[in-house]
């Protein structure tokens, strides 16, 4: 199975160069109905990046000239034992691979279809695209949660008061 990575995703949105469209490889299982429930949620802007056309089935990018958030969904389900870390932004837990920093790479853990989004943090706050990204995501089945959290990104919980 193709696997590309996020330098070969932002290499090949690059090459656009002044074309619109943004072109990438679509996931495996990019014809999920599910992924077609997230496409139609995504927002208009994530930060200040406006939406851009792409060529591929259940993807999505924003940003111009160059894409800096980039969205595939109907990627590979995570593997239960994963090593790394998982944040929270509200309902939705993603495991978080900064090995090709400053483009993070966030999978959905415990969603299906599961979604990976592709982040310049150069360009904008992974916490803040994920938050964008989080009414689009949520339309897909839970089948799990992590176990154990690096970071929450979403509103507090309100907690009780411990009595006197």
């Amino acid at each position: 199975m193709l696997r590309l990575t996020a330098v070969t995703l932002i290499t090949l949105v690059a090459l656009t160069g002044c074309v619109q469209t943004v072109n990438f490889e679509p996931a495996a299982d990019a014809k999920n109905p599910g992924c077609a429930e997230i496409m139609v949620r995504l927002p208009e802007t994530v930060g200040d990046l406006p939406l851009r056309e792409t060529n591929s089935q259940g993807t999505g990018a924003w940003g111009t000239p160059d894409a800096s958030v980039l969205l595939r969904c109907g990627v590979d389900i995570p593997d239960r034992a994963s090593t790394l870390p998982c944040v929270l932004v509200e309902n939705v837990y993603w495991l978080r691979d900064d090995a090709d920093a400053p483009n993070y790479v966030f999978t959905t853990y415990g969603r299906e279809p599961a979604t990976e989004v592709i982040v310049n943090r150069d360009k904008v706050s992974p916490g803040s695209a994920l938050f964008e990204l989080v009414d689009a995501v949520e339309s897909t089945t839970e089948t799990a949660q992590c176990t154990e959290i690096e970071d929450s990104l979403g509103a507090p919980t309100p907690t009780e008061t411990p009595a006197p």
